[in-house]
């Protein structure tokens, strides 16, 4: 089951962590502490490392067990196995084959006890012998990544479920996001997406919807699915809506990955070079994003020349594509254009401020929520001055499901700051500080709420 290496750090602060530390020769006291330590730091390193294996994991088994219910659950054993062996064998220098492989072996007991699916056991059978015969499996693995990746999309996408139910399955399958993440992605609440999964799952195994990436029309009718779902993946790692850092890069590339392995699938669907260009021109601005201590950086005080100059042209020329295929532009090649206004403006106060009102016209036209009308109001509010863009805003503080999105009030709270109103912009941006769940992002705030109440406190000194 994998390698029967493993990596193994010593060291004697707790907190530089280790993923397998080898207990030393000590008092019994101290190796109780010692035995303490490598329990909770290889648990540190099996929850990092889930993190990432998980999508790769339920892709691959759902291509061999064909359900994904059923692959989660395979998963979650090979997971339960790592608890209870890593700690004491240490973390195998490949642990993302170590688990493929425990959970292959998983999956193969499964089929023999079923006695069901023989051409996939034979399969799993002729697996084992190539990798015998010296074959890496994790570069067998890699090699069928991106297929069964995509295949589970279209699978989680299937038109048997709703469309919310779609999305939430992907993303938790494939995403990795906690019910909770997805949750506030929706702005539902939790029970809701937490029975739209299981619903979901029963509802593939039900109709017994195959492991495929779809051909012909099929693909077609499901395309528009799993660009929203490719996208809300990429979402969650630009903004990261919970935890302690405020973007999570590997979600990025990720979505990217996926949104360039559709882009060769169907290229000529303009949205999908669309949304290609809006992940690559978005994600030119990772590194700007973020300062040296992990704080969140604002768009308009970033800084330019940190953008990445590839992941521009590469964007530019996916609109260019997507804009050559001709028709009407799609909601994703729109928001890719709003995306080039600015990076195509070498300064903050160069961007194209109407034109990108113009562009979201276009978007809440075509795709309206409250969410496009927020970011429109943000556009106004740069384009015509805050006083227009906060009358907007004040439009949508009646909108049920903005009630507990964060950027409402911090929205606000900036339009508010501009037009002089810092004691009750300062109230904003405390109340979406409480509502946020991404600690860099409530610090950010917090911070924001601070000066207000400095500005407010120097005015009435005056």
């Amino acid at each position: 089951m994998g390698s029967s290496r493993s990596v193994r750090y010593h060291s004697t602060k707790a907190h530089e962590g280790a993923l397998a530390i080898g207990p030393r020769e000590a008092d019994t006291s101290e190796r109780t502490g010692d035995a303490e330590t490598v329990t909770t730091d290889a648990h540190r390193a099996i929850e990092a490392i889930w993190r990432i294996e998980s999508a790769r994991l339920i892709a691959g088994l759902t291509r061999v067990v064909g359900d994904i219910g059923t692959a989660e659950e395979i998963a979650q054993d090979a997971l339960v196995k790592a608890l209870e062996q890593w700690p004491t064998s240490g973390v195998p220098e490949k642990p993302g084959a170590w688990l493929m492989a425990t959970a292959k072996h998983r999956a193969a007991d499964l089929i023999r006890r079923r006695k069901t699916l023989e051409r996939k056991y034979e399969e799993l059978g002729r697996d084992a012998e190539r990798d015998q015969d010296g074959k890496d499996l994790e570069t067998a693995i890699d090699e069928d990544f991106g297929d069964d990746l995509l295949g589970l999309i279209f699978m989680a996408s299937h038109p048997v479920l709703s469309k919310d139910a779609r999305v939430a399955l992907t993303l938790r399958v494939l995403g990795g996001l906690t019910t909770e993440e997805i949750a506030r992605g929706f702005l539902v609440p939790v029970p809701n997406i937490a029975q739209r999964i299981v619903r979901a799952k029963r509802t593939l195994a039900e109709a017994h919807v195959r492991f495929e990436v779809p051909d012909g029309p099929d693909r077609v009718a499901r395309l528009a699915s799993v660009l929203e779902v490719i996208y809300l993946i990429f979402n969650e790692g630009y903004s990261a809506t919970a935890g302690e850092d405020w973007v999570r890069p590997a979600l990025c590339e990720e979505a990217i990955r996926l949104g360039r392995i559709l882009a060769e699938l169907t290229p000529t669907e303009p949205e999908v070079h669309g949304l290609v260009a809006l992940m690559e021109i978005h994600a030119s601005r990772l590194s700007a994003r973020v300062g040296p201590s992990g704080e969140p950086i604002l768009l308009l005080d970033q800084d330019r020349a940190r953008w990445d100059g590839l992941l521009i042209r590469r964007g530019l020329a996916a609109l260019e594509r997507a804009e050559r295929l001709g028709g009407a532009m799609g909601p994703y090649a729109l928001q890719a254009a709003i995306a080039a206004c600015h990076a195509r403006a070498t300064t903050a106060t160069e961007t194209d401020w109407p034109r990108i009102v113009a562009l979201y016209d276009a978007v809440a036209q075509l795709a309206p929520s409250p969410v496009v009308e927020l970011n429109r109001a943000v556009a106004v509010g740069m384009a015509f001055g805050p006083a227009a863009g906060l009358d907007l805003v004040d439009a949508l503080l009646a909108e049920a499901s903005l009630k507990t999105y964060h950027l409402l009030p911090a929205v606000r709270g900036d339009l508010l700051r501009k037009l002089g109103r810092s004691a009750e912009a300062g109230a904003e941006f405390e109340r979406a500080a409480s509502l946020t769940e991404n600690v860099r992002e409530r610090e950010l705030l917090q911070r924001r709420a601070a000066e207000c109440a400095a500005e407010t406190n120097l005015e009435s000194l005056r």
